[in-house]
């Protein structure tokens, strides 16, 4: 074979390499984020969402005045909208503004909340420094308003909490990419909001999870209750907490004893906790069947925030 022809043989033989070899597979954040069933099956689920719990309630002893703003699952809700509002507006690079009469349209639509209840609820986060009024936009007339820092801080601090539950499931580093660009708080947030205000099943979750979110701190509560669940065997049906009186828990939420007594009752009729001895006074423990709608509330929320994670990440 002549030398010109080796040549081309071999550009033929590159060619057909390149050809057959496997290319890369272009992966949505769909496929590389962890689905809720991925989730709820994991066997590191329970420790992960335990330090989880424990994290969230550190966060609510620094700041229990900021935390109340998620107190119960409407606030919450409500809240989530205000902030992907403000930070749609912002993006990367500017000041974001949150419009009162547009953010109360959405609360509406999205059937979270009447209006009257959204209009008290900006009002009162005015009125507790959560919200300030943003410089003046094109419109004069229109005063906008925007979270603090402080506000700010806070929700980025809770989304870094969720990143590393879900790296403490699979082993990567969402949690430590985040921080390394704190920014990013204003692609991935807003997608969190969407994927919570759509889903139906955190909208409207099951019987005693949603016993706990119309109760004021109801959240704290149940993350209380859940850090300090003992280690058990899988198959047990009444898992027995640290927790051996609510009281010191009353003095350190914005709810009376006798309210959270009332609900604790009610949680204890539907067989969802109870004590081990004396209400009130010994140790109590939770049921399997309340651990599985914990279990079911977070597996949901966590999957919504991986998936908004891998797409605000990628623009």
């Amino acid at each position: 074979m002549k030398t010109g022809e080796l040549r081309e043989a071999a550009k033929q033989a590159q060619f057909v390499e390149l050809a057959v070899r496997p290319r890369p597979v272009a992966t949505s954040a769909r496929d590389r984020s962890l689905s809720a069933d991925d989730i709820a099956r994991h066997p590191r689920l329970i420790s992960c969402v335990r330090q989880q719990a424990s994290t969230l309630l550190s966060l609510h002893a620094i700041n229990p005045r900021l935390a109340s703003v998620f107190a119960t699952q409407q606030r919450w809700l409500m809240a989530h909208l205000a902030l992907a509002q403000y930070f749609r507006s912002a993006g990367l690079a500017h000041v974001g503004e949150l419009h009162a009469a547009k953010l109360i349209d959405a609360i509406v639509s999205h059937g979270v909340a009447s209006r009257n209840t959204a209009d008290a609820f900006l009002k009162e986060m005015q009125q507790y420094g959560h919200l300030q009024t943003a410089p003046a936009g094109r419109d004069r007339r229109i005063r906008p308003l925007a979270p603090t820092s402080v506000s700010i801080e806070m929700i980025s601090a809770w989304l870094a909490t969720h990143l590393a539950t879900l790296d403490g499931l699979d082993g990567r580093d969402r949690r430590a990419a985040f921080q390394a660009r704190p920014h990013a708080i204003a692609l991935i947030h807003p997608l969190v909001a969407d994927g919570l205000v759509r889903s139906k099943a955190i909208r409207e979750p099951a019987p005693t999870f949603s016993l706990f979110t119309w109760l004021n701190e109801g959240g704290v509560v149940m993350d209380w209750l859940y850090a300090g669940l003992a280690e058990v065997a899988p198959d047990c049906q009444r898992i027995p907490s640290t927790v051996a009186s609510f009281a010191d828990l009353g003095e350190r939420i914005n709810l009376s004893r006798t309210h959270l007594s009332r609900k604790l009752r009610m949680a204890e009729d539907m067989g969802s906790l109870g004590w081990q001895g004396e209400r009130g006074k010994s140790t109590m423990w939770v049921s399997a069947g309340f651990l599985y709608e914990y279990h079911s509330q977070q597996s949901i929320k966590l999957a919504i925030i991986d998936h908004a994670f891998h797409e605000g990440m990628d623009d």
